[in-house]
């Protein structure tokens, strides 16, 4: 029989399919059917720091007294918070698997409690959507990167359950930065986030979103730093994002070492039934290996384990070029 098991952040999945933070899991409903599906685990969709400032903020400024600012930006942030942990006690009692909370935040001091309180609520595990565009040039590239470790720290201090970071990958040396987070307590680390990038109309003359999905060819870019990180930093369980649009994705990633793979756009797009492709594929292709559990081939391709690891090199790049006729 085929064991299509996992363990990330402690925690055991049936498979190693997570449904990332979105729309898609935003109610105890639509996580009670990823659950029937088949997922491994789902992502709660985020709760944003910003979004409950700028929510605060809109009712400050409707008030007719200002002194009564402190009142509406401390309700405005317990009720949302108040409905997110709902959420994951609903969440909970409803469906089978982990259910990983999500926060974005930019701050530690405001989450700290929140943190506290997401575990109280039943969350098996934390996953902190952290980014800072560094748009301040007297700032050092360490400087932004010790806002990370800060939030992390102070997060660390207060909760017990696993701790995962969501990053982006614009960072010079995100190897130093996965290995400093472990011994700061990180259990895990996504890679990578997809962040809100701006576009512009070039007939209104004005700013728009640009492509909101992944698409396949995204791959590369998590196979490379998946393959690289799970061989190089290996205290820490890696959860693969971005560009997973197939059965061969997951595979793919799970052979670079991946603890867990992270979809999302891929069922914007078929819808979450797709799930049951991705599980089949991949039960499918170890049955035609011969292998009879996860653990037979997860790593088996990346960075450490291959004899000539300059594959993932940028290198390989100019090669492939200079060798074409």
């Amino acid at each position: 029989m085929t064991d299509l098991s996992s363990t990330y952040l402690g925690l055991k999945l049936k498979n190693p399919i997570i449904v990332s933070s979105s729309g898609l899991t935003n109610s105890a409903e639509k996580i009670q059917k990823l659950a029937q599906i088949g997922v491994g685990a789902v992502v709660i969709k985020s709760l944003f720091e910003e979004q409950i400032n700028y929510e605060a903020g809109r009712m400050i400024a409707g008030s007719d007294y200002p002194e009564a600012g402190d009142y509406i930006l401390n309700y405005s942030k317990s009720n949302t918070v108040d409905e997110y942990l709902s959420l994951i006690e609903d969440a909970k009692k409803s469906a089978d698997i982990p259910v990983i909370a999500s926060i974005n935040c930019v701050s530690a001091k405001d989450w700290i409690s929140f943190a506290r309180q997401i575990e109280q609520a039943g969350a098996d595990a934390l996953e902190l959507n952290v980014f800072f565009l560094p748009t301040e040039k007297e700032k050092t590239a360490q400087q932004y990167e010790d806002l990370y470790y800060s939030i992390v720290t102070e997060i660390k201090k207060h909760t017990a359950i696993p701790v995962a970071v969501k990053l982006g990958m614009q960072f010079t040396n995100i190897l130093g930065l996965l290995d400093k987070l472990y011994f700061r307590g990180v259990a895990g680390a996504v890679l990578f986030n997809r962040f809100y990038s701006p576009d512009i109309d070039i007939d209104t003359l004005d700013f728009t979103a640009s492509e909101v999905f992944s698409n396949s060819s995204d791959l590369r870019h998590t196979l490379r730093w998946v393959a690289i990180a799970s061989s190089k930093v290996k205290n820490i369980d890696i959860s693969a994002s971005t560009g997973v649009h197939d059965a061969a994705s997951v595979i793919k990633l799970l052979l670079a070492g991946a603890s867990s793979v992270q979809v999302c756009s891929v069922l914007y797009k078929n819808g979450v039934t797709f799930i049951d492709n991705l599980i089949k594929g991949l039960e499918t292709w170890m049955k035609q290996k011969n292998y009879s559990k996860i653990d037979d081939f997860r790593g088996k391709l990346n960075y450490g384990n291959i004899k000539d690891p300059t594959v993932f090199e940028r290198s390989q790049f100019m090669r492939y070029f200079s060798n074409m006729h």
